[in-house]
């Protein structure tokens, strides 16, 4: 069950132009660091922060409490990532949307930057950063559509499964150019608001994964391109998960990775897709 929404402080005024959704369980230092990097991530943007605690037992809740400027849902039990998201979505102002992991530290200026990439590409419906860990390594956030082939050969040990994992992560390519791609992942994702209305909200039957490669699926279907922009700076911290957690949330992702497949009616052969050019 949802508690009522709390808006943030000057919620009535002109409507932003960038609203971040961020889902936060059990992680009020992660949060605190995700947001107090927001300001110079989104200048000069007019932006809505919408943190949805999805039933957090931790100090998230006074924590929130002392942020009148966010706008706030909280849940009694962790729903899920995909249905989370969408409590975020539906309330949500902006002409743009974004999801952020909350373990995300993003760079001055990111979000201008993937907002600006946005206005210039009118065919261009998503658009995701480059994220790197918290040594600066990058991490391989854009990549090919999966198939089964692909995540059981990458169960494998390293030395057969590198190929697999460099050819789905495009790692033979630096990384360092603005490039349409298959899908970014959720960690940090911006799109616009006619794109998402067009394909409609995250599917709700996935816990947790696959529904960003989902989204961009749907996306490209629909006409639109799915884009990574480098000069676009995300840092992607690593979480500390209990085995137990692990555990769960690996069996999660084969659930969610099978109804994918099922969805999607593809298996073995990745889904090839030409996005025709929309009209500006």
């Amino acid at each position: 069950m949802a508690m009522p929404a709390r808006r943030g402080r000057g919620a009535a005024m002109t409507r932003p132009t960038l609203s971040i959704v961020i889902l936060t369980w059990n992680s009020r230092p992660l949060l605190e660091g995700c947001l107090a990097a927001l300001p110079a991530a989104t200048t000069p943007l007019a932006v809505e922060t919408i943190v949805v605690d999805n039933g957090s037992g931790d100090d998230t809740g006074a924590f929130l409490a002392r942020h009148p400027e966010l706008v706030v849902t909280r849940n009694a039990r962790n729903r899920g990532v995909a249905p989370a998201r969408n409590q975020g979505l539906r309330l949500a102002r902006g002409e743009f949307l974004a999801f952020l992991d909350v373990d995300t530290v993003a760079a001055p200026g990111a979000f201008a930057a993937l907002v600006g990439e946005l206005r210039a590409s009118p065919d261009v419906g998503l658009v995701g950063p480059k994220l790197v860990g918290s040594d600066g390594t990058l991490q391989y956030s854009c990549r090919r559509f999966p198939t089964l082939l692909d995540k059981l050969l990458r169960r494998l040990p390293e030395r057969w499964g590198r190929s697999v994992a460099e050819d789905v992560e495009l790692r033979a390519w630096d990384h360092a150019s603005v490039r349409d791609v298959d899908y970014v992942i959720g960690a940090c994702q911006v799109m616009r608001r006619a794109a998402l209305d067009e394909v409609g909200l995250l599917d709700e039957r996935i816990f947790y994964g696959p529904e960003d490669v989902d989204l961009c699926l749907r996306m490209q279907r629909a006409g639109w391109r799915v884009r990574y922009v480098p000069y676009a700076v995300v840092a992607h911290l690593e979480r500390r998960v209990t085995r137990k957690l692990l555990s769960m949330l690996t069996l999660r992702h084969a659930h969610g990775l099978g109804y994918f497949f099922w969805k999607h009616r593809y298996l073995l052969t990745r889904p090839t897709i030409a996005v025709a050019r929309r009209a500006a």
